[in-house]
Order: C-alpha cells, then structure tokens, then sequence
C-alpha cells in the first residue's frame, strides 16, 4: 500500500500568465472563467449544447462525446471571431 501525503498549504486553483500582469494581479480564480457553450442533458441519450449568456440551443448530440466536442469546438470558433 502507498502512502501519501497531505500539502500543508491548500493550493488555489488559478491560471497564471507571469508575462501578462495586470494591475498587480497575476492570476484570475478559476471560478470567474465560465463557458460559453454547456452541454444539458435534452432526453434520453440526447444533448443539447446550450449558449450559456442567452440559454439558446446552438446545437444537439446523441452521443456525450459528440456533444462535448461540438461544445468545444464552438468555443474555440467564438474565440477566433473577436
């Protein structure tokens, strides 16, 4: 058996960019980062990924996979677009 030990300190979950410091702040919570597509369970066996500023269907899946992915690739075509 394997013995493990606890972090004295907890450790917050951030995203950090040392070159790219902004009023002091190095760091955002991870928490105040939110999607802009989310997959919700429509039915059985079937996925609706939802726009999460405006709650409209912005598309739909059978498979979980197929629906995360589609979530992931419109946030990535969002971002490209500003």
């Amino acid at each position: 058996m394997g013995t493990f030990t606890t972090l004295i300190h907890p450790v917050t979950p951030r995203m950090v960019n040392p070159h790219d410091a902004f009023d002091g702040i190095d760091y955002l919570p991870v928490s105040l980062i939110q999607p802009r597509y989310r997959v919700v369970l429509a039915g059985k066996c079937f996925f609706h990924i939802e726009e999460t500023s405006t709650g409209r269907v912005r598309g739909f899946r059978t498979d979980h996979n197929e629906a995360c992915y589609l979530a992931r690739h419109l946030e990535r075509s969002a971002g490209t677009q500003q």
